[in-house]
């Protein structure tokens, strides 16, 4: 097994370690999902995804094809004695019964089926009222003392 230099221990630790990257992971957990998809069920801006998008991909976690004007990812294969996928298996069965990942999971089967065009031309419509408005599971309440 090949020992991963600092620069990619880095990067991948660095993708490991926030929770909308993770989000994404378990998302594509069971197959390929369009980005318009990704930024529906996240309630984040389109720029902001594909920046943990790109983050995910320089880790060597997922994979992109595009398909005209549409990109979509999936977890990226494994290969020989690459580190991510030792890691990815780990984080994934960790997360398999975290309430927010339900939520995603569930999210993710009522669009199942759907016109991306639709839901693509919804998310413009929007523009920025969603835009880096984070997901209601992890917004900040005040506590009662």
């Amino acid at each position: 097994m090949r020992e991963a230099s600092m620069r990619e221990a880095l990067q991948l630790t660095k993708a490991l370690a926030d929770t909308q990257r993770l989000r994404i992971l378990v998302m594509l957990e069971p197959g390929e999902l369009c980005v318009c998809q990704i930024v529906e069920v996240l309630a984040l801006a389109p720029s902001t995804v594909s920046k943990h998008l790109s983050i995910l991909s320089a880790a060597s976690l997922v994979a992109c094809r595009k398909e005209g004007r549409w990109a979509y990812y999936r977890l990226a294969d494994a290969s020989g004695s690459d580190p991510a996928p030792a890691l990815l298996r780990w984080a994934l069965e960790s997360l398999q019964k975290d309430a927010v990942v339900a939520r995603d999971r569930k999210q993710l089967k009522t669009m199942a089926g759907g016109n991306l065009e639709d839901l693509c031309r919804r998310q413009r419509q929007r523009g920025v009222a969603t835009a880096g408005a984070p997901a209601p599971a992890f917004r900040k309440t005040a506590r009662r003392v």
